[in-house]
């Protein structure tokens, strides 16, 4: 007997599930005194472990050699961390109508995050757009953003994410330290790495539930939560949709008025518009602390949200005519340097 399939254009992210049902135990059973001090414990070491794999994964050498692209990947770095930071200080106007205080904080914290890597590179795959741009322009997003998100909520997140030498000591022990010990020892351990993939990466996904449970039980302890209502998180998730919208559409269209051919315009378009959930969830436990339980929930809302419509976008984008030729046919130039489809023009 065949299982009933989810629609195709309804990608509903099974990490997402684990995810809230991470939450959902942190809510009914919250780490609470000396579980507590062990739940922090464990999820410092967790980020410390991402960050470590993240730079013994990601080839500096193949991200410089990108470098050639250097528009397309401005193009990129302007959307994630210029454009979206604009928007989410625009938002401020809807507090505290629209949204309060601690749900604004976490969706400007949102706009501050980095790309992401694998759905950017999947979805302008589905679209038939620059793969190895959007490979480069998200491993960009990512180095960038390690300095430039936590120097970013410090400096924009009134009081969220307060300026302090212990917030700067914890960015530099568990992020930036971890990441630097990760790109010198890659040469050794990348065998390794890729010989067990698979393990690693469930071992990636579950130390971000442990951040994610350690979060929100101290949320729970807290009682935080009795600051949310449905009608906000309606709001919440309205907000989102527009400034995923806008994001589509700016990046889209104003990658076509720079002059970008339509490959590049697919890679731009997806890298420009994502935000990273495996990159922003440790770094809020960093920086926030006992409230990254409301600093995080727009973050995991945004990321299915954009799984879903970029979902729907990019079997679109894969429908379009052609305007360009095919890059097998261009890799195929005639001895005289000229395209067989041109000659006798």
């Amino acid at each position: 007997m065949r299982r009933p399939r989810l629609p195709a254009w309804l990608p509903l992210d099974p990490y997402l599930a684990a995810l809230l049902a991470t939450v959902g135990i942190a809510a009914l059973l919250p780490a609470r005194g000396p579980a507590a001090t062990v739940a922090e414990g464990a999820s410092t070491g967790a980020v410390a472990l991402l960050f470590f794999l993240y730079g013994a994964r990601l080839s500096t050498r193949e991200a410089l050699e990108g470098l050639r692209h250097w528009r397309l990947h401005l193009a990129v770095l302007v959307s994630t961390f210029v454009l979206f930071p604009l928007l989410g200080l625009a938002a401020r106007v809807l507090v505290p109508t629209l949204l309060t205080r601690p749900l604004y904080d976490g969706l400007l914290f949102l706009c501050l995050v980095p790309s992401t890597i694998q759905s950017s590179v999947a979805f302008t795959s589905i679209a038939r757009g620059n793969v190895p741009a959007a490979i480069c322009a998200g491993s960009f997003s990512s180095l960038v953003g390690l300095l430039l998100t936590p120097l970013l909520a410090v400096v924009l997140l009134d009081g969220g994410a307060g300026f302090s030498l212990d917030a700067l000591l914890k960015i530099v022990l568990q992020l930036l330290l971890p990441f630097l010990l990760g790109q010198l020892l890659r040469g050794r351990i990348n065998g390794f790495l890729v010989r067990r993939k698979k393990v690693l990466g469930y071992v990636d996904r579950g130390s971000i539930l442990l951040v994610v449970y350690a979060a929100f039980s101290a949320g729970m302890v807290a009682g935080i939560w009795h600051r949310v209502s449905p009608a906000r998180l309606g709001a919440l998730m309205l907000v989102e949709a527009v400034l995923l919208a806008l994001m589509l559409l700016v990046t889209w269209y104003g990658a076509g008025r720079l002059g970008f051919a339509r490959a590049d315009r697919v890679a731009i378009q997806f890298a420009g518009s994502k935000k990273s959930l495996a990159a922003g969830l440790p770094m809020a436990g960093v920086l926030f602390g006992p409230q990254a339980a409301l600093a995080v929930l727009p973050l995991m809302l945004f990321h299915q949200t954009q799984l879903m419509v970029c979902a729907v976008l990019a079997r679109r984008r894969a429908a379009d005519p052609p305007t360009e030729l095919p890059a097998q046919a261009v890799a195929e130039v005639s001895p005289q340097g000229q395209h067989p489809a041109a000659r006798g023009r």
